[in-house]
């Protein structure tokens, strides 16, 4: 999953919300390193993230785009759910998104210092262009995977997916909403799991 998806499945914590948000930029043991609460977000990233890849159903909106841009399919599908996610927010939280990511930002601004320094870098951007909010339009999803495929070198053509985004809207939406019940179910039990630890 991508940005959003990580932050809401935090369930309001706001420690976990910060090791979810960081946890692709602390490798390995490093973990260890942060407060428990941070920990506990990070190893619920990696956790949501090693379910969402052996999910049959994420597997299938994979396998729609694996042709044509090969291992950068999984990473495609990621940014594609949180833009389902964001365009039927109101599905999903009482707080309207905007209010949301606003409150999200304050805490990342709060909190610099405990952020790595890749998404320290990348932190004024993501609150400039407002990405989070971005998310909910497919011109928003567009601009973001046209800077994932410059991450790239253009190598991923990544750029590109916005095409089958909009042809396959209906299939990829409904996997989403299947997928993301079974995704919010796993993550409540594993944060519980964690706080056991």
């Amino acid at each position: 999953m991508n940005y959003l998806a990580h932050i809401y499945l935090s369930n309001e914590e706001e420690e976990i919300t910060l090791g979810n948000f960081i946890a692709d930029g602390v490798k390995g043991k490093k973990y260890v390193q942060f407060p428990l609460g941070i920990q506990q977000g990070i190893l619920l990233h990696r956790a949501i993230d090693s379910y969402t890849d052996a999910h049959p159903i994420v597997r299938k909106s994979t396998k729609r785009l694996h042709k044509k841009y090969s291992h950068y399919s999984g990473v495609i599908v990621d940014i594609l759910y949180d833009h389902f996610l964001a365009k039927n927010w109101t599905q999903y939280h009482s707080i309207p998104l905007h209010k949301y990511t606003e409150n999200f930002y304050n805490l990342i601004n709060s909190n610099f210092d405990r952020l790595t320094p890749r998404i320290q870098k990348m932190m004024p951007y993501m609150i400039e262009q407002n990405w989070l909010l971005s998310y909910a339009s497919i011109d928003g999803i567009g601009k973001i995977l046209d800077q994932m495929n410059r991450r790239t070198n253009n190598q991923s053509k990544m750029n590109l997916a916005v095409i089958e985004l909009t042809k396959y809207y209906k299939e990829f939406e409904e996997e989403f909403t299947l997928f993301f019940e079974d995704l919010k179910k796993y993550s409540k039990n594993k944060i519980t799991e964690l706080k056991r630890l």
